[in-house]
């Protein structure tokens, strides 16, 4: 099925606004940014997006969602989980690196409704990695789940100000 034409910009919009933050950051980025980047006026984005903080969290929800679909989708026996976890994020890291940067930036960015959007995301992550690690009957299910988020959070941080000591050469964008 064909998207309607305006549906389609709005797409567009939103994939600009992505990676306009998450290369420009919140603060820095104008939607009269995104609308260049998307080759559209900029008042055509405020048909589709009120403000740039409106805008700016319709991006880290989809930031968010990839993220969390790519844990869905991990399958692996007991003593792998964790491993193939990591995995799937080394590759997100690599295929969809305005993700990362994303959840970076947002982190520290203090509006109200952007901080509730981070929170939802973290937490809803963190689920999903009890709920893989009590199914492969890991121990201390919850104690290694924030331990893996702990640590995500901080491989985020590393690839973001680009610190390898901490990980290792980790592909950049």
């Amino acid at each position: 099925m064909v998207k309607p034409k305006w549906e389609s910009r709005k797409e567009e919009i939103l994939e600009a606004g992505l990676e306009v933050f998450a290369n420009r950051g919140y603060y820095n980025t104008t939607t009269a940014h995104i609308a260049e980047k998307a080759g559209i006026s900029q008042p055509y984005v405020f048909r589709f997006f009120k403000t740039k903080e409106d805008l700016f969290i319709a991006a880290l929800e989809r930031a968010f969602e990839r993220i969390l679909n790519t844990f869905h989708n991990v399958e692996a026996a007991h003593e792998e989980v964790g491993k193939e976890m990591v995995k799937a994020y080394e590759e997100l890291m690599v295929s969809n690196p305005n993700e990362v940067a994303l959840q970076v930036i947002a982190i520290s960015i203090t509006e109200e409704a952007i901080q509730k959007v981070v929170k939802s995301g973290l937490v809803r992550m963190r689920n999903i990695f009890l709920e893989k690690f009590k199914q492969a009957g890991i121990d201390e299910a919850e104690r290694n789940a924030t331990f893996s988020i702990a640590m995500g959070m901080l491989c985020n941080i590393s690839y973001f100000l680009d610190l390898p000591e901490f990980f290792g050469d980790m592909p950049k964008n």
